[in-house]
Formats: C-alpha cells, sequence, structure tokens
C-alpha cells in the first residue's frame, strides 16, 4: 500500500467523524426552534457553501454547464429534489429517535439502496457477479441489525419514559420517528443516485482541466441546491404555522453560529471524503466508503452518548444497541468488499 492509501483512509475516516457529528450543535441550541436552525443549516451546507467551491475550484464552471446535454443536468436535479425530501425528514429523525440511532439506521438502508438500484439500472447482470453477490449477502446481516437497533430504541424510550412530563411524551412516538427514520433511509438513497447519473458532468469537468479531486463539485453543485427546495419549503411552512419567524431576531451570534457549524461539519465530512476517496484510489468508493459509513454510525453513536440520548436506560438495552450496531457496521463492510473486485 502506498503512502497516499493510508493517507486518504485516514482522512476518510475524520471525514465521517464529521458527517456523523454535524447534528451535535443543535442539541445546544437553546432559543430558536427546530426549523429556525433547520433553515440556516440548509442553506449553509446545500447552497452557499456547494457552489463558492464549485465556483473556486472549477475553471469555466458556466462553460462546463453549456457543453452538456440538459439530460445530464436534470438527472442530478430529480435525484436531488427527491433526496432534499429524505434530508428534510432527516432533521425530525433526530429530534425523534436520537442523532445515534438515526445515523445508524439512514446510513445502512442509505448505503444498501444507493449501491443496489445504480446496479439494477446500469447492469443486472452485476447481481451474479462478486460485487451483486456481495451485495445480497449484506441483507441477512444488515435487517436483523436493524431489527435489534429498533428494539433498543423501544425500549430506550419506555425505559426513559419514567419521570417524562405529559409535554415532552406529547411529542412523536417512538414508531412514529422510527416510521420517518425508515423513510429517511430509503429516499437518502437518491443523494448517490444523483452522482451516478451525473457521472458524464464530472467527466467533462475533468476533460476542461478541473482537478479529479474537485470534479465532482459541479455535479455537487447541481444536487444539493435542488435538495435545497423542500428543506426550505418545509422550514418556511413551520416558521409560518409555529409563528416563529421573529426568533431570528433571538440570541442571533450563538443559534445562527451553531447552525452554520452544522453546516460547515456536514459538508466538510462529505467534501473530505471525496479528497480520501481520490487518493485512496481504485479501492476510494469500496474500501474508503465502508469506512466512511463505518466512522459516520460510530461517531453518531458516541456523541449520542455524550449528550445523554441512552442514559436511564438497562444493561440489555445497551447491550441490544451494541449488537446492532455491530451488525450494521459488518453488514456494510460486507457490502462494499464487492467493490474490490
Amino acid at each position: 500500500m502506498t503512502e497516499h492509501f493510508w493517507l486518504g483512509m485516514a482522512i476518510i475516516v475524520v471525514s465521517g467523524a464529521l458527517n456523523g457529528s454535524f447534528a451535535v450543535p443543535m442539541k445546544y441550541a437553546r432559543q430558536w426552534r427546530w426549523e429556525n436552525t433547520w433553515l440556516v443549516f440548509s442553506l449553509t451546507a446545500l447552497l452557499v457553501l456547494p457552489w463558492a467551491l464549485a465556483a473556486g475550484f472549477v475553471p469555466q464552471l458556466a462553460d462546463l454547464y453549456r457543453s452538456v446535454p440538459s439530460r445530464v443536468l436534470i438527472y442530478p436535479l430529480v435525484f436531488g429534489f427527491l433526496w432534499g425530501i429524505a434530508q428534510a425528514t432527516f432533521g425530525l429523525s433526530i429530534r425523534a429517535v436520537g442523532m445515534a440511532f438515526a445515523f445508524a439506521v439512514v446510513s445502512g438502508l442509505g448505503c444498501l439502496l444507493g449501491s443496489l438500484i445504480p446496479i439494477l439500472t446500469s447492469n443486472p447482470a452485476d447481481l451474479f457477479r462478486p460485487r451483486g453477490l456481495l451485495l445480497m449477502a449484506s441483507l441477512p446481516i444488515l435487517f436483523p441489525g436493524l431489527v435489534l437497533y429498533c428494539l433498543a430504541g423501544r425500549r430506550r424510550e419506555k425505559e426513559q419514559a419514567v419521570g417524562i412530563s405529559t409535554a415532552d411524551a406529547a411529542a412523536m412516538t417512538f414508531a412514529a420517528g422510527l416510521a420517518i427514520t425508515i423513510f429517511t433511509g430509503v429516499f437518502g438513497a437518491n443523494l448517490n443516485l444523483g452522482f451516478h447519473f451525473g457521472g458524464n458532468l464530472v467527466r467533462k469537468s475533468m476533460e476542461l482541466g478541473t482537478n479529479p479531486a474537485t470534479s465532482t463539485y459541479p455535479v455537487w453543485a447541481l444536487v444539493l441546491t435542488a435538495g435545497f427546495i423542500p428543506n426550505l419549503l418545509y422550514c418556511v411552512y413551520l416558521l409560518f404555522r409555529n409563528g416563529t419567524w421573529p426568533l431570528y431576531r433571538a440570541a442571533w451570534a450563538r443559534e445562527g453560529a451553531l447552525a452554520i457549524a452544522m453546516g460547515l461539519l456536514w459538508l466538510g465530512g462529505i467534501v473530505s471524503y471525496g479528497i480520501g476517496a481520490t487518493l485512496v484510489g481504485r479501492y476510494g468508493t469500496s474500501v474508503g466508503f465502508a469506512l466512511f459509513c463505518a466512522s459516520i454510525i460510530l461517531s453518531a453513536n458516541v456523541g449520542g452518548i455524550l449528550a445523554g440520548e441512552w442514559k436511564s436506560t438497562s444493561r440489555r438495552t445497551r447491550l441490544l444497541l451494541g449488537v446492532g450496531m455491530a451488525a450494521i457496521l459488518a453488514a456494510i463492510v460486507v457490502l462494499n468488499l464487492g467493490g474490490l473486485f
């Protein structure tokens, strides 16, 4: 293994930790409601920063978009919009079932479907080759892991219900939160599909002289901008319904800084993963992606534990949590080993 390989793997670990901990600042928001924080986060991570990166690192960006057929631009926009719906519900999932639980379920399902759908749409015969066989082999590991994780979450809800006020108990139930989380994991695969079908734009970008490490930025800008629209619409709806627009006048320096920090952590993780995967080379989207997902889940669980999401739970509940998380991580590793063949 070369020095670049190990440097790339180290960057991927850091990128997963950044992405898995992006929601931590939201735990410390005191005066803003969810919709206030999520709108500023979305504006930062899905609109401002992606276009700043694309404009700063991609020469002839406007010429690049003009040089490709319209369908090459439409696919990233369509899949980006669908992913944006999942991104909005992901924020609700974190609030409903906790950071650790939401990241594990969403990452597991998103990783599976994000790998399976491109195979089915591009070359179904690959299902009977090593990559497809390993993908299918990951299913009997992933789904029991998700079930155990769900059982742990259900037990946590019951064990932490003691001493909770009626107002808190009236919040979203675990069952509703779980349904939203599963929906998020399924629709979250659209992010990978946006990049899968935007490959021609990446190749054209490199032909025009863009560095391979930053050649995905034009696709990022399209996918994330389209994803911003559902988040904007939902947050604006909540701001009007709950009358929370005036909260933007309260503690902007502190609350706004937390929301912007979320955006920097989230997009920083995505961008640094791209750099790490490029340094790793041919194994960047297999071993590298498995490591990225594993790092996200581990960092989210550490963050969730430190934030007290699993306090006052029994030893059995924490054991279910650990076994479920181990199974999800194992399934992700098996799933991405197909990239070695």
